[in-house]
């Protein structure tokens, strides 16, 4: 088994169950960047590895990969606190809409009443359309 200092692109991408050509625009992103071998094959390293577990975390936390790109283009991600703090207001508000949804959902499984017959559903029908343009 060859050590983590010298995977190819092939052997990256099917230890974290990706694909090589997401690996290889995550390198055009400027998010990854492999040493070269003789013939241009790319390799990678331990820091390969914790990058890559660092943006399929980051992605999974809902970040782009342009707010990746700036988190990681520092020694440090914290260096970017206002990015880091505006990505957790939207996904407060994320959240708010998922309960929201949640709750509308858990209503009409209890709900004894028909849908169209529900005075709560027609509430929130209600809420979601726009007031006439003036």
């Amino acid at each position: 088994m060859k050590s983590s200092a010298e995977l190819t692109i092939g052997e990256l991408a099917e230890r974290f169950g990706l694909a090589t050509h997401v690996l290889r625009y995550w390198e055009s992103r400027g998010l990854i960047e492999p040493a070269r071998r003789a013939g241009g094959q790319r390799r990678y390293g331990r820091d390969a590895l914790v990058r890559v577990a660092l943006i399929l975390m980051g992605k999974e936390a809902g970040l782009g990969l342009r707010s990746l790109g700036a988190l990681l283009s520092t020694p440090d991600p914290m260096d970017h606190r206002d990015l880091l703090r505006g990505h957790v207001a939207e996904l407060e508000q994320r959240i708010a809409r998922a309960r929201s949804a949640k709750d509308l959902i858990e209503h009409a499984l209890a709900c004894p009443h028909r849908f169209a017959d529900c005075e709560h559903a027609r509430d929130q029908i209600a809420a979601r359309i726009p007031p006439v343009p003036r």
